[in-house]
């Protein structure tokens, strides 16, 4: 199984060139798929921005990878998850989320789901709910580079709904045996928690030695 690419050669210069140049991109196409979840614009205006959305599309396939964009690593180590539905910035579909770690080892982020994250009327899709609190307890988790941890297991309680809007998601690991490490964690609104997590998160084959 493919881990990552490494691109040699690819400076920080360069990366936050890229960074500059795509992370735009992404957050108009959100912007986007927000819009068109509330547009109630008539049918000709409707035609007028597919026509637009289609050419936009077309110049963008002009010149594309050949799969998904996978995790790129530079010549120095830096690792670029562009794709990645949480966390990736080239991602249209990613909030994206923004994880901090503090020195106790806690990863929290702090973030807003509007309309494309829509389940229950007004409040965050369970399975979306799911996501954030995956990748934060993996994150987490994995706190070497070098040693990612993949889900094992991950169980959630659904404490009340959550709603859209302004939310907080932290995770902090409980213990590690072995090939596995065990989290919890969180999500929150300004009222408190609305969905806990615990997860075990194991050490894949190669990354073993």
């Amino acid at each position: 199984m493919a881990r990552f690419t490494h691109v040699e050669g690819l400076s920080s210069a360069d990366v936050q060139r890229l960074r500059s140049t795509y992370e735009p991109l992404a957050q108009s196409v959100r912007e986007l798929i927000d819009a068109t979840i509330r547009s109630e614009v008539d049918a000709a205006d409707v035609a007028t921005a597919k026509a637009h959305i289609d050419a936009a599309t077309e110049l963008l396939r002009a010149e594309q990878t050949d799969g998904p964009f996978g995790v790129r690593v530079t010549s120095d180590g830096e690792r670029m998850p562009w794709g990645n539905p949480a966390i990736g910035i080239r991602n249209a579909i990613a909030p994206p989320l923004k994880l901090v770690r503090d020195e106790d080892g806690v990863v929290s982020t702090d973030f807003r789901l509007g309309a494309a994250y829509e389940g229950p009327p007004g409040h965050v899709h369970g399975g979306i709910v799911a996501m954030v609190l995956d990748h934060v307890l993996g994150e987490v988790a994995a706190s070497d580079p070098e040693t990612p941890r993949f889900t094992g297991t991950l169980t959630i309680r659904y404490l009340r709904a959550t709603p859209l809007g302004d939310l907080r998601a932290e995770g902090r690991i409980t213990r590690t045996d072995g090939i596995k490490t065990f989290a919890v964690g969180h999500v929150c609104d300004a009222q408190g928690i609305t969905a806990e997590a615990d997860g075990v998160f194991i050490l894949p084959r190669w990354a073993r030695g």
